[in-house]
C-alpha cells in the first residue's frame, strides 16, 4: 500500500509542475490580492446567508436580496481577474479529468490481468 502512495503522492508532485496549475496558482494569487473581488464574495456570502435563511424560514427573499444577489454576482462574473481564475481552474481541472481517465484504464485493465501484486 505504501507504493501506492508514494505513486500518489509523486503524481501530485507532478500535477503541481504542471503549465496548468501555475496559472491557476497565480490567478488565485490574483484573486485573493483584488480588493474588488473580496468585497463582492463578502458582499454575496451576506446576500446568500440572508437569502437562505428567509428560504428555510418558509418565506420568499426580499426582492432587493435577490437583486442584489443577482447583481454582485454579474459584477464579480465580469471581472477580469475572476475570468482568469474561472479560465485557469477549468484548464486545470481537464488536466485533472485526463489524469483520472487514465488511472480508469489502469485500473480495468489491472483488474482484468492475471498477474496479482502484493
Amino acid at each position: 500500500m505504501t507504493t501506492i502512495m508514494d505513486m500518489a503522492r509523486d503524481l501530485g508532485t507532478h500535477l503541481a509542475r504542471t503549465d496548468e496549475y501555475q496559472a491557476l496558482r497565480r490567478a488565485m494569487q490574483a484573486a485573493n490580492e483584488d480588493r474588488e473581488i473580496t468585497e463582492l464574495r463578502n458582499d454575496l456570502d451576506k446576500l446568500e446567508a440572508t437569502i437562505t435563511a428567509s428560504l428555510r424560514a418558509g418565506s420568499e427573499p426580499e426582492d432587493d436580496e435577490k437583486s442584489g444577489y443577482e447583481a454582485a454576482l454579474s459584477k464579480l462574473q465580469t471581472n477580469a481577474t475572476y475570468q482568469r481564475l474561472v479560465a485557469a481552474q477549468t484548464n486545470f481541472d481537464k488536466i485533472v479529468h485526463k489524469v483520472n481517465e487514465q488511472i480508469g484504464k489502469g485500473i480495468e485493465e489491472g483488474g482484468s490481468s492475471r498477474i496479482i501484486l502484493s
